[in-house]
């Protein structure tokens, strides 16, 4: 006999949405009936109806960021959902299609395919028995200025007001990678993440994003128009210069677009035709270099050398361990070796 359940959780309260989970950033749980499985989804209005026979199972993984959320649900049962987000918010759900079709507002959400849904306005989900899906909940606001100010495009570019958008099935592949990665590894981790590391996956999301729901056959305009190696020169110099001047922290590619006026993908061919490197790995090897040099000065100083941590944190590497993993994997040498290079008695 079907089960339902009804979970309501105050909109203004949404976690995904504020700062209320910052101190519990990543929520896992089981459930063993329809009801548990919709007290565990933070941030909805929803009901689950459970439309076939036998004890029902549902697992739940959410990380809760600054400006989204991203989660996993597995449930056991074929379920009927009806889901509204808050209002100024979008949700974009990527099945997995192994076991079945689901569907969302009566249209079946293909293996090449994700759902999107705006917050504020009640959708119904279709899902079947063994069903794996993931779900992204951004705020509108950050959707608009991302697309305007990272990567130049209009808003309606990323959001589609029908409920199902074919992306192609290996991009949706893809993603369910990146965001599998991106919740095992936050559960592995085991602590709170930095805010560095917050800005990071959040930026790595909203990349995703926009790269599945533009056409694969879309260029950037800025990318074929007849611009010259002398701009392409000039961006890169720039976003170098910039870099250097804030050098106590990394810069990410969505604040030097918004500081350069460029998209995100006309940086990106900057890059790869300039240096032959992605924005983010030309800067980081930048400031490694620059950590080096200042390493190799402290141990030829005379007076109280600085730690490398202190040269590391001076250069904005802050997780100190993954400094000393670029580093050697840069140079050949850990940070230390370097620091003690001229001074064989040390």
């Amino acid at each position: 006999m079907p089960t339902s359940a009804r979970y309501a959780l105050p909109l203004d309260a949404a976690p995904h949405l504020g700062e209320a989970d910052a101190a519990r950033p990543l929520c896992m749980s089981i459930a063993h009936d329809a009801d548990e499985q919709a007290r565990n989804l933070h941030g909805w209005h929803q009901t689950y109806d459970q439309l076939s026979a036998g004890r029902f199972t549902g697992t739940l993984v959410e990380l809760f960021l600054d400006r989204m959320t991203v989660f996993r649900e597995t449930t056991s049962h074929t379920l009927r959902q009806t889901c509204e987000v808050k209002s100024d918010a979008y949700w974009f759900g990527i099945p997995l299609c192994d076991s079945g079709t689901g569907r969302v507002d009566g249209q079946p959400i293909d293996e090449d395919a994700l759902a999107c849904r705006p917050g504020g306005v009640e959708f119904e989900l279709l899902t079947p028995a063994s069903y794996e899906f993931f779900g992204i909940v951004v705020k509108g606001e950050v959707l608009r200025h991302y697309a305007a100010e990272v990567e130049h495009v209009t808003f309606a570019q990323l959001v589609s007001e029908a409920p199902v958008v074919p992306i192609g099935a290996a991009r949706k592949a893809r993603l369910v990678a990146s965001l599998r990665t991106i919740l095992d590894e936050s559960a592995r981790r085991g602590v709170p993440p930095s805010a560095l590391m917050r800005n990071r996956l959040q930026a790595s999301v909203l990349n995703a994003l926009f790269d599945l729901c533009t056409p694969e056959d879309r260029q950037d305009t800025e990318s074929i128009r007849p611009s010259t190696y002398r701009r392409r020169l000039a961006i890169v110099s720039d976003a170098r210069d910039y870099a250097m001047a804030h050098r106590d922290r990394p810069i990410g590619v969505p604040e030097l677009c918004e500081q350069l006026h460029v998209s995100r993908r006309t940086l990106q061919y900057c890059f790869q035709d300039v240096t032959g490197l992605a924005p983010a790995a030309y800067l980081r090897a930048i400031r490694l270099n620059g950590a080096r040099r200042d390493l190799r000065e402290a141990a030829c100083s005379a007076g109280a050398a600085p730690s490398v941590q202190d040269v590391a944190c001076a250069w904005g590497f802050w997780h100190f361990s993954q400094f000393s993993a670029d580093y050697r994997r840069l140079f050949g040498v850990r940070p230390s070796d370097t620091a003690k290079s001229l001074h064989p008695s040390a």
